[in-house]
């Protein structure tokens, strides 16, 4: 069913998304500075391509550097994205068949506010060591 869902997805917006991700993400790793949210986009970006079947973790080796990090990407991006993926996502949900993938645009919302120091991991197996 996931794979079904990730299809339907893929053709309707992950594309879209991935694309806009990707395109911040090479904005960002011009400077030096933006690199560490370069990655983060380039996550995003592929978590937005294919997102059933995968949940975020927090990673616990993340140190004082993402905290600032996330505090930077808070202020300067991350609740623009947030916003956007919240109005999606009950755009989405008017439908029915539009539910699970506002609740995968939900998803996304904590991963666009606070993406330093969190992984991306199947949902069978959030807890494993990797």
């Amino acid at each position: 069913m996931k794979t079904i869902l990730n299809v339907i997805w893929l053709v309707l917006s992950g594309l879209w998304l991935f694309l806009g991700y990707v395109l911040a993400g090479v904005i960002l790793c011009v400077t030096i500075i933006g690199i560490p949210f370069g990655i983060a986009a380039f996550r995003i970006a592929v978590y937005a391509l294919w997102p059933f079947g995968y949940t975020t973790v927090e990673r616990r080796d993340a140190g004082a550097g993402s905290c600032v990090g996330n505090v930077l990407w808070l202020v300067l991006a991350g609740w623009w994205l947030a916003l956007g993926h919240i109005v999606t996502g009950i755009a989405l949900c008017v439908t029915i068949i539009g539910i699970p993938f506002g609740i995968a645009n939900f998803k996304m919302v904590p991963l666009s506010l606070l993406p330093l120091g969190r992984e991306i991991v199947p949902t069978d197996a959030p807890f494993a060591s990797r």
